[in-house]
């Protein structure tokens, strides 16, 4: 990866968090949560995907339409993430494949 691919990325990336700083403070802390959620659990692809955009796509889509940001995903952030992410592969998926087992089982 080159130096100009970086600044690129660094560019896109204050973009998105520009437009994140854009939406109501609810918005933000949901957003926020998700973000770090995902982060930590989420999908393998995750930042080469369009996955946090299309979240802020659909975050602005429902303050055009004066919604609340619960009325748009529920009361629960991390089940909602969840079912955004519920088709790819996660690291931890991607672990317990390392370690010889299954995809989504724990070994007893």
């Amino acid at each position: 990866m080159g130096i100009q691919n970086i600044i690129q990325g660094k560019k896109q990336w204050w973009a998105h968090m520009a437009r994140v700083q854009a939406l109501p403070p609810d918005y933000q802390i949901v957003y926020k949560e998700m973000q770090r959620y995902l982060f930590k659990v989420g999908p393998v692809d995750l930042t080469d995907g369009h996955l946090l955009s299309e979240i802020v796509d659909f975050f602005e889509e429902g303050v055009a339409a004066g919604k609340g940001v619960l009325e748009l995903i529920g009361n629960d952030v991390a089940a909602f993430s969840d079912n955004l992410i519920k088709d790819s592969r996660t690291h931890a998926d991607l672990y317990q494949e390392s370690i010889g087992g299954e995809p989504g089982t724990a070994e007893k």
